[in-house]
């Protein structure tokens, strides 16, 4: 949220057991191998910043709402007790994640998607990820109703 109480990122979390996205919408980014159908394994999908509403960078000249959403995701995911995340992105994206620090674990090669290069992967959500991700959008600790970001002045 922004300081004036506006929505700046969101993003879907949804399990791998029902049905998703990578297995129903976007098989050939599978590369013929079986999309992760386990518990302990979140799909993402919907991941969206506003970043004309928070300026403010973080490490690697990323917007820090992105950051603090990467850490929100992988703390949800935690709460959740996954072990990782998957997700189908453009490799433009994939930049982006590998630049703050929780690079894609490709499930095959890139393929084209209409006018957009899309890859599927895993992304960690381990407890060294989680602690870059605080480190790298300079917060200390949890993001998910963190009373530092719901109340900055506090």
């Amino acid at each position: 949220m922004s300081d004036g109480g506006e929505p700046v990122g969101s993003v879907r979390l949804l399990p791998t057991t029902g049905p998703t996205m990578l297995a129903d919408t976007f098989p050939v980014l599978l590369g013929g191998i079986p999309a992760p159908q386990d518990e302990r394994v979140l799909e993402s999908s919907r991941f969206c910043v506003d970043t004309s509403l928070i300026a403010e960078q973080a490490a690697n000249s990323l917007n820090r709402a992105t950051v603090i959403l990467f850490a929100a995701m992988i703390e949800a995911a935690r709460s959740a007790s996954a072990d990782s995340i998957v997700t189908v992105t453009d490799t433009r994206m994939e930049r982006i994640l590998r630049r703050a620090g929780w690079p894609l674990r490709r499930i095959a090669a890139p393929q084209q998607v209409g006018s957009t290069m899309a890859v599927a992967g895993f992304l960690e959500t381990s407890e060294q990820a989680l602690h870059g991700m605080y480190e790298r959008a300079d917060v200390s600790g949890p993001v998910l109703l963190s009373p530092d970001l719901v109340n900055p002045a506090a």
